[in-house]
């Protein structure tokens, strides 16, 4: 039972930190919460079910066009709606609230377009999972942890070593001394929602192999991406990583001693304890330390 349990902790959590390391990377470079993050990982694994199932194009052409997609619908959120609100002086909550607007309008737009039965995307057949010391693990699930990993890896390196990841970095610690030094801080919220969607595009390519598609399923993966990125530290992304590979291990191990349908509900009790007693979470900086 303990390897078994292991296992699926390491794919729910690599799954989990793909969600949470693009929405934390939006929200520590723009300072609100970006929850229709979520229809963008949705919208994404419906593109891909477009691309390859009903046209027929060749999955390795999909996955490219749905992360170029998913990245062009974040700028587009960002350029259309976001950044005339920000021109606007709106508040912190207006743009919470028009997240959560935009969630709702994209799945209503995924049933719309889609219908509500279920999708499969069909490319991974059925295969007899490896015994792993004494898990069973199938060749997918390997696949998803690998290229969660990897990517993770490459995002790190990207804001530490790339000028755009920089750049990102010094307007999230101080916008105003950062467009001192010539950096422009609309160019970089661009930047932001560019880089944390196509992030968002991977983690809808993987779900969308591992899991079936329906149009409600951005809202469940927000919520724990959302938890993780509380758990490790909302504005930072390491941090986020950290939280989602937690809460992983937490809801897996958690259904070892209570019913498998409780998963959800260790998430939101998890999520509760860190927002009343440490909001800021494991690697944030609470105010008083500032």
């Amino acid at each position: 039972m303990f390897p078994q349990l292991l296992v699926n902790s390491l794919i729910a959590g690599a799954i989990y930190a793909l969600v949470a390391s693009g929405f934390s990377l939006i929200y520590s470079t723009c300072k609100f919460v970006h929850f229709a993050h979520g229809a963008t990982i949705a919208f994404s694994a419906y593109f891909l079910y477009f691309l390859f199932s009903d046209l027929g194009l060749s999955f390795g052409l999909s996955v490219i066009f749905t992360i170029i997609f998913a990245s062009l619908l974040g700028w587009l959120m960002d350029k259309v709606v976001y950044k005339k609100l920000r021109q606007r002086k709106a508040s912190k909550v207006i743009l919470l609230m028009t997240s959560f607007a935009l969630l709702i309008f994209f799945e209503s737009l995924i049933l719309m377009l889609f219908g509500a039965d279920v999708k499969t995307i069909g490319y991974v057949k059925i295969a007899r999972g490896f015994d792993f010391l004494g898990a069973i693990i199938t060749p997918l699930q390997i696949v998803i942890i690998a290229v969660s990993l990897v990517l993770l890896v490459l995002l790190y390196f990207f804001m530490k070593r790339t000028k755009i990841g920089k750049a990102m970095r010094a307007v999230a610690d101080n916008k105003e001394v950062a467009e001192v030094v010539g950096i422009s801080a609309e160019n970089i919220y661009s930047w932001a929602f560019i880089v944390g969607s196509a992030i968002a595009g991977i983690a809808a390519i993987l779900v969308g192999l591992e899991q079936n598609l329906e149009p409600m399923m951005g809202t469940n993966l927000m919520i724990k991406g959302f938890t993780g990125a509380i758990i490790g530290g909302i504005g930072s992304v390491p941090g986020a990583v950290l939280g989602s590979f937690l809460l992983g291990f937490a809801e897996n191990f958690g259904i070892w001693f209570l019913p498998s349908g409780y998963k959800d509900a260790i998430a939101f009790a998890i999520l509760f304890i860190f927002l009343l007693f440490r909001h800021q979470g494991i690697l944030g900086i609470g105010r008083n330390s500032k």
